[in-house]
């Protein structure tokens, strides 16, 4: 990395936000309870462990932002010689990107954390609005504060967010496909074009979290408009993958089992969300668990599958050791399939209106009630979906010291981290790789192998 006591303050900062926000179950009156978008001004009036909260918060931004810093710096201005910015595997392309929306979107949050934190201990009021009542009677500091306003800045962070979290799901999928299938991803510019527009455009759709605080028909036009515009880089970049696959000598090991899977499930999330981005479909879906099913789809079999995808293919080369592929299968299927048990009933009972948030999972309401065997699918899918990482957890540790061993380029890769020795050594490289072509020269014509490393001459 290009700073390294950078990188270490990033990792202090990220310890010491975790541990207080993990002190906070232990002071008097427990923990946050003012949920995961901490509205005003219901987080304002709450009890100790939502002051604890803040400052962890504030804590985690600050090691985000530390950190992108240095991704920024260190992609830009310690790239291997010869590799051009569209020699950068796809993966790159993807964190830097994500390195940018940490940048640009986390510091309205961590304004809005010390702003909220400021009206809770020192008597300000920037999310109180005039005439508060709390218990019968009115707040004293409350006065010409606006609790819309911290929605728009959670917001603003909070919808990048998702890119932060599915833009590297993409890279490591692309660069397990493109491997497995022994070829060239199809449109890689394109896909790079798509992936820097989708960046730029996740900053101007955060208030379609919002229809429901009356912003008016102009504004909601607008950010209509533009949600509809930021689903075709997505689909650009999941069709790009998808075509990716055609034609290809395709190896089913473990990494691509997940890589593969995250295409029609990151699908179904992109697909159901489009209903949540107009106006007139929203407020009735709004808050129901219709938009936890497709939150879910994008970032739960997005992210972590393509996360586990990732973890099985790069292992050998942090490790020098592979995974039992039997294990990883049996860790694939049983993930897929509980997966969509979990979170496909959740679109029925979203559907039929049932609310979130409910302690009872809606079964006071009658019309919920033809609903509520949904729920105990979704909740023995999950347990049985938990039973299923057992193997998961067991193949990482196991095979850290009894797995297959395995060569430098055990996938046989083509992008620059295959060069290094398996596991590398500090400083990563023995010798400095320099990049002589394109990421990925695969079944290259008239070539004596299917595969041709951008590090060889």
């Amino acid at each position: 990395m290009a700073f390294p006591k950078i990188n270490m303050a990033s990792y202090w900062c990220l310890f010491l936000g975790g541990c207080t926000m993990l002190g906070s179950f232990l002071v008097p009156g427990g923990a946050a309870q003012s949920g995961w978008t901490s509205y005003a001004p219901l987080s304002v009036i709450a009890g100790t462990g939502q002051t604890w909260w803040l400052i962890g918060m504030i804590f985690l931004i600050t090691s985000s932002l530390l950190g992108a810093v240095n991704f920024l710096t260190t992609t830009i201005q310690l790239r291997a010689k010869g590799l051009t910015f569209m020699r950068f595997p796809f993966f790159v392309w993807s964190q830097f990107v994500t390195s940018f929306l940490l940048l640009l979107a986390f510091p309205p949050l961590e304004a809005a954390g010390v702003m909220q934190l400021m009206d809770r201990v020192a008597g300000t009021s920037f999310f109180l609005p005039s005439g508060l009542v709390v218990s019968g009677q009115v707040l004293a500091n409350a006065g010409g504060g606006n609790a819309v306003l911290w929605q728009h800045l959670f917001w603003f962070l909070a919808h990048p967010e998702v890119y932060v979290l599915i833009l590297p799901a993409m890279g490591i999928v692309a660069e397990i496909i493109a491997n497995n299938t022994r070829k060239p991803l199809w449109g890689y510019r394109s896909m790079v074009y798509a992936l820097i527009f989708l960046g730029f455009m996740s900053f101007i759709v955060w208030a379609h979290h919002m229809f429901m605080t009356g912003m008016g028909t102009t504004m909601a036009a607008f950010f209509q408009t533009t949600t509809m515009i930021i689903s075709i880089p997505s689909v650009v970049i999941l069709t790009a993958l998808i075509v990716s696959l055609w034609g290809g000598s395709i190896r089913f090991n473990t990494p691509m089992l997940f890589a593969v899977s995250f295409l029609p499930m990151f699908g179904i999330g992109g697909l159901t969300g489009l209903p949540l981005g107009l106006n007139i479909s929203d407020i009735p879906l709004h808050d129901t668990y219709y938009v936890i099913a497709h939150f879910h789809y994008v970032v739960a079999p997005g992210t972590i599958f393509a996360l586990f995808a990732g973890i099985y293919y790069w292992y050998p080369k942090a490790t020098g050791r592979k995974m039992s592929e039997t294990l990883g299968k049996i860790h694939w299927i049983g993930s897929l399939v509980c997966m969509n048990v979990v979170f496909m009933p959740m679109f029925i009972v979203g559907l039929a209106g049932v609310s979130r948030r409910l302690f009872d999972a809606g079964s006071g309401y009658d019309f919920a009630q033809g609903t509520m065997h949904w729920n105990a699918v979704s909740s023995w899918g999950a347990w049985i979906m938990g039973l299923f990482q057992i193997p998961f957890i067991f193949n990482f540790f196991y095979s850290i010291r009894n797995g297959e061993k395995a060569e430098g380029n055990v996938w046989q890769a083509t992008t620059i981290e295959w060069s290094a020795p398996s596991p590398p050594p500090h400083g990563n490289f023995a010798i400095p790789p320099q990049a002589y072509r394109g990421p990925y020269e695969y079944s290259v014509p008239g070539s004596d192998k299917d595969f041709t490393p951008q590090f060889e001459a």
